[in-house]
């Protein structure tokens, strides 16, 4: 089983320079296809880096990660799709876990994960990640799914301009999709907590998913994150 990776980006020539050569490291010889999708408003050459690496670069007009995934998805050959953030780093046996859950039965599924941080709040926070729940399905779990099913579902929502991947996922769930969360875990960079604080991060995330569960639109998901983080 082949797999393609999809990682959208924007101004993430450093990223994608470190994690490209390790994805290839972890992985059996031409067992994946590595796509990276650069916003066409990019300025730091994140796509001939990606080039110069060995990935197949594309650019999307529209500066979305659910447009550009989209994009990604539709040029990749390989049946089973791997989404992954240019800032997280899958396991090492990455490609084995996924072989595994696919060959199991899995449909879709994820990757449990813990942060580049020593604070005991952001261990507590990851090791629920270990478990199925409401909250289950985030784009920092990296999201694996067959093609098929991907293209069942029509693929992300481009309306989401956040929260694009856990849309997805909960569709997948209400129709009755099998799904597998991975207990290896990715590693997330905690950036985000070291920029604002533990409370406003958690904060954010939590008035998030309050607001998608009662159907407000995406820009105003949006904008009430990001009038509470830095850096968003």
């Amino acid at each position: 089983m082949k797999l393609s990776i999809i990682i959208p980006t924007l101004n993430e020539k450093e990223n994608i320079t470190a994690l490209i050569p390790y994805l290839k490291s972890h992985s059996q010889q031409k067992a994946v296809e590595i796509i990276v999708v650069d916003a066409q408003k990019s300025e730091d050459g994140t796509a001939e880096r990606a080039t110069e690496l060995g990935a197949k670069a594309l650019i999307c007009k529209t500066c979305s990660r659910a447009a550009q995934m989209n994009l990604g998805a539709r040029e990749a050959l390989s049946p089973v799709l791997y989404f992954i953030h240019a800032d997280v780093r899958p396991p090492k046996t990455y490609l084995q876990n996924i072989q595994q859950a696919i060959a199991t039965g899995a449909d879709y599924g994820f990757f449990s994960y813990r942060f580049n941080s020593s604070k005991k709040l952001l261990q507590i926070n990851a090791f629920f990640t270990r478990y199925d729940g409401l909250f289950a399905g985030g784009g920092d779990q990296t999201l694996f799914i067959k093609k098929t099913v991907f293209q069942k579902l029509s693929g992300f929502q481009e309306k989401m301009c956040i929260m694009e991947d856990f849309e997805l996922t909960q569709r997948a769930k209400q129709l009755g999709y099998q799904h597998k969360i991975v207990r290896k875990n990715a590693l997330v960079s905690a950036r985000k907590y070291e920029q604002n604080s533990y409370l406003r991060v958690t904060l954010a995330n939590l008035l998030a998913f309050v607001l998608f569960w009662l159907k407000r639109p995406p820009t105003t998901i949006r904008a009430v994150y990001k009038q509470l983080l830095n850096d968003y």
